[in-house]
């Protein structure tokens, strides 16, 4: 139970003057506005909220999203192979890589790709 107690105490102290030399070894300055505020998309948080943003920036948003969340369902794909008969995975495999395919072929086609609009 001492000894416990004891890597306790020690554990705390050196995480106390790890943050202690961090603080006064750091070369912050109050002054530095661009620091201290926080950075959303380009956008000054200081300014009104309502000013208007590039419609390009949201799609491209959605458009990684998607992808995004399409990542996540095909890792599980893969784990799955060697659990589930071979022609019912390919089947599955093709039908869900095929609708990813479409999506991106219409994403093209609708120049939503292209970053210089």
């Amino acid at each position: 139970m001492n000894l416990i107690l004891f890597i306790f105490l020690l554990v705390m102290l050196i995480s106390n003057i790890m943050m202690f030399l961090s603080i006064i070894l750091s070369k912050k300055t109050l002054s530095d506005r661009e620091k201290c505020s926080p950075f959303e998309c380009g956008f000054d948080p200081k300014s009104s909220a309502r000013i208007p943003f590039s419609l390009h920036f949201f799609l491209i948003t959605v458009i990684f999203l998607i992808f995004d969340v399409e990542i996540a369902l095909i890792f599980p794909m893969i784990s799955t192979f060697s659990m589930i008969n071979l022609l019912i995975w390919t089947k599955i495999s093709i039908f869900f890589l095929a609708i990813l395919l479409i999506g991106l072929y219409h994403e093209w086609n609708q120049n939503m790709l292209n970053w210089t609009n």
